[in-house]
C-alpha cells in the first residue's frame, strides 16, 4: 500500500491587503506620437479616449519599475519583506525568454527564497495573477503572495504603427494577495479564445527575424507588437458582457451591489460599452484611467484602481468588478474588495 501524501491547507479567505504602483515620469501627449502615424490629436481621443500616456526612459526599467510598486504595496499592506513567500510578475514586455523577471525582483526586494514566477497572458495577466496568488494562499502553498503587473510597450511597439503605436505605453501596478477574516477576492471567471490568436500578436517569431537578418542583413526589421483593432474591438463587446455577468453571479451579488468597475484600459469605447450593457448603478464608480495612462496591458488594472482610489471616487474596502482581456485571447474576472493603497 502506497504510503499517505501529507496535503497542506491554508486560509478559509483572502483578500487584497495593499496596492502600490509605479508611473513613468514622462507623460507623451497624442500629438508627440500622432506625426510618425500621419494622425491627430483629435483621431486619437475618438478612436482611443487617450489624451495623454507615460513612457519610461531607459533607467525605467521592468525590473525597477516593479520594485518601485512593489515597495508601495508592501507598505500599504502593512507587511514585512519576510513575510511574502511568492512573487508573480504579469508581464508580455520582459525581453529575456529566460531567466523569468520575477526572481531578481524578489532577489531586490530582499525576499530571499520566495518563490518567484512570471505569468504571460497578455493584457489579462493580471487578473490571472490573481487568481493563482489567492489559491496559493487559500492552500496553504504560501503565505502571502505578491502580484505585480508591469510593461515597457514602449520597447515592442513599432512608432510608425497606426494600429498601436497610440495606444500602448508603460508603468507597473502591485497588489498583496493574503489571509483575510472574510471573503475579499471571488470566484475567477477565465478562459481563452485560441481562434482570435492572429488578434493580438508578436508579427514574427525570432527565427524568422534572424533568418531575415541572413538574407537582408541590418535592413532586417525587428519583431513588433501587432494588431487588429477591429477584431479586438469586436470580440469583446460580443464575448465580455457573460465574463463579468459570471463573476458577479460567482460571488453571490448582482450588478447594484457593485460600488466600482475596473476592466482592463484597452480602449474608452470598449470600456464604455461594458458599463452600458451591464446597466450599472448611478453610484457606480468607472475606471477611465486610459485617458492618463494609455493602453499598459498587465499593468492597467493595478494603476486604474490606484486612480480611483487617489482621486477620492473609490474607497479601500469597496466592492469592484475586475475584467481583463487581451492577447490568447485571454480573459479573466473576479470581483475583488480594493485594498489600502500608497
Amino acid at each position: 500500500m502506497a504510503a499517505r501524501i501529507a496535503q497542506t491547507t491554508g486560509a478559509e479567505h483572502t483578500a487584497l491587503l495593499g496596492l502600490g504602483v509605479y508611473r513613468p515620469a514622462r507623460v507623451v501627449t497624442n500629438d508627440e506620437v500622432a506625426g510618425p502615424i500621419n494622425s491627430s490629436d483629435e483621431w486619437i481621443r475618438t478612436r482611443s479616449g487617450i489624451k495623454t500616456r507615460r513612457f519610461a526612459d531607459e533607467s525605467e526599467t521592468i525590473q525597477s519599475m516593479s520594485v518601485a510598486a512593489a515597495r508601495g504595496a508592501l507598505e500599504s499592506s502593512g507587511l514585512a519583506v519576510d513575510q511574502v513567500d511568492c512573487v508573480i510578475v504579469a508581464t508580455s514586455t520582459h525581453l529575456l525568454l529566460t531567466p523569468a523577471a520575477a526572481p531578481r525582483i524578489a532577489t531586490e526586494l530582499g525576499m530571499n527564497g520566495a518563490a518567484a514566477f512570471d505569468v504571460s497572458a497578455g493584457c489579462a495577466g493580471f487578473c490571472h495573477s490573481i487568481a493563482l496568488a489567492s489559491d496559493l494562499v487559500r492552500a496553504g502553498t504560501a503565505a502571502h503572495v505578491l502580484v505585480i503587473g508591469v510593461e515597457k510597450l514602449t520597447n515592442t511597439v513599432n512608432p510608425t504603427d497606426r494600429s498601436t503605436a497610440f495606444l500602448f505605453a508603460d508603468g507597473a501596478g502591485a497588489v498583496i494577495v493574503g489571509p483575510a477574516d472574510e471573503p475579499g477576492i471571488g470566484p475567477t471567471v477565465w478562459g481563452s479564445d485560441g481562434t482570435q490568436h492572429h488578434a493580438i500578436r508578436q508579427d514574427k517569431d525570432w527565427m524568422e527575424y534572424f533568418h531575415e537578418i541572413d538574407e537582408k542583413g541590418l535592413e532586417a526589421v525587428r519583431p513588433y507588437l501587432a494588431m487588429e483593432g477591429t477584431a479586438v474591438f469586436r470580440w469583446a463587446a460580443h464575448s465580455l458582457e457573460k465574463v463579468c455577468r459570471d463573476a458577479i453571479d460567482r460571488a453571490g451579488l448582482s450588478p447594484e451591489d457593485l460600488d466600482a468597475m475596473i476592466p482592463h484600459q484597452a480602449n474608452g469605447r470598449i470600456i464604455e460599452i461594458m458599463a452600458r450593457v451591464l446597466k450599472l448603478p448611478e453610484h457606480c464608480a468607472l475606471a477611465n484611467d486610459i485617458e492618463e495612462a494609455g493602453n499598459t496591458s498587465a499593468a492597467s488594472i493595478p494603476l486604474a484602481m490606484e486612480a480611483l482610489l487617489r482621486k477620492g471616487e473609490s474607497k479601500p474596502g469597496d466592492t469592484a468588478l475586475l475584467i481583463a482581456f487581451g492577447a490568447g485571447l485571454s480573459y479573466a474576472a473576479q470581483v475583488v474588495n480594493l485594498p489600502n493603497w500608497k
